[in-house]
């Protein structure tokens, strides 16, 4: 096991992910842990610093997570955030009780006391609470080192130990220097470097596919987005001809799609395998109109088509996938205490009568970390600059049962959008954007004729990593052409109307 100079151990807060990308960022490697991690483990990765999460659970109820206290043994310096910081208030004899209110929100943070975990950083910056529980009572060894008008103990701080608890959460945005106050426990509580990047990881998991690959094949599932693409070339660039890159063309692509995968791969001298499986998705979709059955069913039959495809190749015994960290949050808990939203096709292992090992490097990084790791390994602006595109493509932005007919429909529409978007230089400027065919029709007028068509959703975000989303606030004449053009050249569609919510509550995806 590789050394990790921080290591995140995870009580179930919705931010967890973020305070690794915060450290990572800031050029310290990071990996997030269960709450449960066996103190061997923990060992193995020789951290120089540990960070203790947030969490939704109360550290004196029945049931709360704790860790192995061994982890307070370690001699290495130690981060408590909200929840982390209640657990080394208690370890160490403080108390921890209910408070009279629960705070979330913004709150000014007030230095009591000089210390580097706050080096560079301004007093009285904001800082973000989240949190129904509080410390009444100082641990032994510990001091007051910032407070805020609600919390008398914001931040407290045992520097002989170097030990530290905030019970505000700096990982967020609404932290003002918190990014900075993260990087300060890793470079001067711990002792890091900023030496990792993307330039690293891509040398790092260069070196453990050749290992783990040794003189074996890999097949791996190429979409032509990002996450696949990037996969593709990584293992590439590792083991060249033992890579066998399947591009299925499932018959729910957008416009154009194939043609645009092809020549892609095909100036990078990268042999892509294309095969035709639209008649047999699109036959057992049929009728089909719950979206867990969409995706498990183009789920089961993505995973056949590649078996039947890595039959007529020998050796192959792993296949890559472009899992990434918000998939695998997303689909189940696998670091910590989280809630499952929906499943991902390609998260959770395959099925047992494959006999393929899972290769997936980009599972522990974000969507812009991706993007950062493809123009690393060379990749052009203009594809690693595409929006997200989901595996089960547009059959989950068809409301309902999936058709030739309403798929022709929904491209249409889509390609009309993504034009407007580009030629207005929106398209750079959002996360993601796209239609959804609802299979809601409704009265219009067309000339002089009356007419009932169908109804398309036009959802645009903003993000950073897709954990979070809101909708972009697109001028009003650029939405109106979108709209004008969509009704005027789609025959079919007479009414379009735009997604305002925001992730959460909604998903980025309808379905």
């Amino acid at each position: 096991m590789k050394h990790v100079p921080i290591v995140v151990l995870d009580f179930g807060s919705q931010y967890t992910q973020i305070i690794a990308r915060k450290l990572r960022e800031a050029g310290v490697y990071s990996e997030i842990v269960p709450f449960s991690e066996k103190i061997e483990d923990i060992k193995k990765r020789t951290p120089k610093g540990i960070i203790l999460s947030g969490g939704p659970a109360s550290v004196y109820a029945k049931d709360s997570y704790h860790p192995d206290k061994e982890v307070f043994k370690l001699g290495i310096p130690v981060l408590g955030i909200c929840y982390g910081m209640q657990l080394i208030s208690q370890y160490f004899g403080g108390s921890v009780i209910p408070a009279d209110h629960h705070e979330y929100g913004k709150a000014k943070l007030t230095f009591e006391k000089e210390s580097d975990i706050f080096k560079d950083t301004k007093d009285g910056q904001i800082v973000w609470m989240s949190h129904g529980d509080k410390v009444d009572k100082l641990a032994s060894g510990f001091e007051i080192i910032g407070t805020s008008e609600n919390s008398p103990f914001a931040a407290i701080a045992n520097e002989k130990e170097k030990i530290y608890a905030f019970q505000f959460h700096p990982e967020v945005y609404h932290s003002q220097e918190g990014s900075k106050i993260l990087k300060n426990f890793a470079k001067y509580i711990c002792g890091c470097e900023s030496t990792w990047n993307m330039g690293s990881f891509a040398k790092e998991q260069i070196a453990k596919i050749q290992e783990k690959v040794g003189n074996k094949k890999v097949l791996c599932g190429v979409s032509g987005g990002v996450d696949s693409s990037v996969v593709a070339t990584l293992l590439a660039e590792a083991i060249g001809d033992q890579l066998i890159p399947v591009f299925v063309d499932h018959g729910l692509l957008r416009a154009n799609e194939r043609e645009d995968v092809e020549a892609m791969f095909a100036a990078r001298g990268i042999n892509l395998i294309t095969v035709d499986a639209s008649e047999i998705f699109l036959k057992k979709l049929v009728g089909v109109t719950d979206p867990e059955k969409k995706r498990k069913i183009i789920g089961e039959t993505f995973i056949e088509v590649f078996d039947k495809e890595a039959k007529k190749h020998d050796g192959i015994e792993f296949l890559a996938q472009g899992t990434l960290y918000t998939d695998v949050i997303e689909s189940v808990s696998v670091k910590g205490p989280s809630k499952t939203i929906k499943s991902h096709h390609n998260v959770g292992g395959l099925p047992d009568w494959m006999t393929f090992e899972l290769i997936e490097p980009l599972r522990e990084i974000f969507k812009d970390e991706v993007r950062k790791l493809g123009l690393e390994l060379g990749l052009p602006k203009d594809m690693i600059g595409r929006h997200p595109f989901p595996g089960p493509g547009l059959a989950i932005r068809i409301m309902g049962d999936v058709n030739r007919a309403d798929l022709e429909l929904l491209r249409k529409a889509d390609v009309i959008m993504l034009d407007v978007l580009r030629a207005t230089g929106y398209y750079d400027k959002t996360w993601q954007a796209f239609t959804v065919l609802l299979n809601v029709k409704s009265v219009g007028v067309m000339g002089d004729n009356r007419t009932y068509d169908n109804t398309v959703c036009v959802r645009i975000v903003d993000a950073t990593d897709g954990m979070t989303a809101t909708f972009s606030y697109i001028p009003h004449d650029i939405l109106e052409t979108i709209s004008r053009r969509i009704i005027n050249e789609v025959d079919g569609i007479n009414r379009v109307v735009y997604d305002i919510s925001s992730k959460p509550p909604a998903t980025i995806e309808w379905e």
